[in-house]
Parts: C-alpha cells; sequence; structure tokens
C-alpha cells in the first residue's frame, strides 16, 4: 500500500513514530487495525498499536490469516503485557481477531481486497460497515482516510465519506498530517465533544 492508484509514495504522520507510519503506510491490515484501534485513546496511540503488535509478534507486518488462528488467551497477552496496547487491551485483541477471522473468511485475509474493487464509494463504505468493529461513523472515517492519504477514490467517494471526506476539514485521523494537523483534528473534537455536552444539558433541563 506504499502506491496509491495515483501511483505516488505515501508519507502518513498519523502515528507520529516514523517506524509506525511507515508500517501503516504500506500495510493494508495495520492501517485497518488502527482504525479499529482508534477508540477512547488518543490517535496516535491507537495507530502506533499495528507496529507494536508486530513487535511484539517477532513479525515486521501484520498476517491476517496468522492472528485468526493465533490462540485467544496468548493473543490477549500480546495486548496486556505493558505497556498494553490500549486502555481496554482485552476487548481490542478480541475485536482485532474478529476482524482478521473476518477477512480470511471473506476475502482470503487480504485487506487491501476490502477496498481494491469497489465500484463507487457507497460499496466501498457497506464493505466497511461490514468488517467487525466498524460502525458508520469508523467506516466513513477510513474511507475518507483512503481517499485523503492512500489515493482509493472510487467515485462518490467523499460523499460516502459524509462530513469527514470534505476537502479541507479538520475532523478525524484521515486529516492528520503532521503535528499542526493532529492538534487541529484534537481541537475540532474537543470542541464538538463539548458542543454534545451543552446539548444533552440542555436538553435536560428543558
Amino acid at each position: 500500500m506504499t502506491k496509491s492508484d495515483e501511483e505516488r509514495d505515501i508519507t502518513l504522520r498519523i502515528a507520529q513514530q516514523p517506524e509506525a507510519d511507515e508500517l501503516l503506510a504500506r500495510s493494508p491490515l495495520a492501517a485497518l487495525v488502527g482504525m479499529l484501534l482508534d477508540q477512547q485513546v488518543p490517535m496516535e496511540w491507537a495507530f502506533s498499536g499495528p507496529y507494536a503488535l508486530a513487535q511484539r509478534m517477532g513479525r515486521d507486518d501484520l498476517d491476517a490469516h496468522e492472528i485468526a488462528v493465533y490462540d485467544p488467551e496468548a493473543f490477549t497477552a500480546l495486548f496486556t503485557d505493558k505497556p498494553a496496547l490500549h486502555r481496554y487491551p482485552g476487548s481490542m485483541a478480541k475485536r482485532v481477531q474478529q476482524l482478521c477471522q473476518f477477512l480470511v473468511a471473506q476475502y482470503d485475509g487480504e485487506a487491501s481486497a476490502v477496498w481494491s474493487d469497489a465500484a463507487t464509494g457507497a460499496e466501498l463504505r457497506k464493505r466497511l460497515n461490514a468488517l467487525p468493529g466498524f460502525g458508520t461513523q469508523k467506516a466513513q472515517i477510513f474511507l475518507a482516510l483512503l481517499g485523503k492519504q492512500f489515493g482509493v477514490r472510487p467515485p462518490g467517494w467523499r460523499e460516502a465519506a459524509g462530513p469527514y471526506g470534505e476537502a479541507g476539514s479538520h475532523r478525524s485521523v484521515a486529516d492528520i498530517t503532521g503535528p499542526e494537523s493532529l492538534a487541529e483534528v484534537r481541537a475540532f473534537k474537543q470542541e464538538a465533544k463539548q458542543a454534545a455536552k451543552a446539548e444533552k444539558a440542555a436538553a435536560k433541563g428543558r
């Protein structure tokens, strides 16, 4: 995945760690796992997770076939050993295994097959939404990431990604290209969280 549909080199700055970002750029599965882990932890922690996991497995990449059949207890230990790979290492280890089992069953373990032949943005969003652990929002954010940074742009991809597909936005990990944009995305998330809290409080007071 170091080459996009436009055959350009891909450089990511999501994990803010060169080795972790290099893995995300070349490994479709690592990118998917990073997106899966991106909840209730800082974005850079989530997206450095695939690299840390590969290191603990003694590999230079993640393999869906290997993870799918890994002993569940031993796989959980890879997540829970200090420093833990996630705020909720046990449940996330289970989700990563479920994701890989799904990829093996549906796509012969090839993560890139989820998007490589998607004819439209809507079809791609549907495929992403079908992945274990990928709700609508996560599917749209990953679709936006594919379009904005990996050059995977089937017709209608921006519309299918919803607000996350907007050009020039700073809403999600799809828009992170370095420390400055990371700070902008984090600020947007905080504002959105505060607005949601205020709306909830206002609704209670009615």
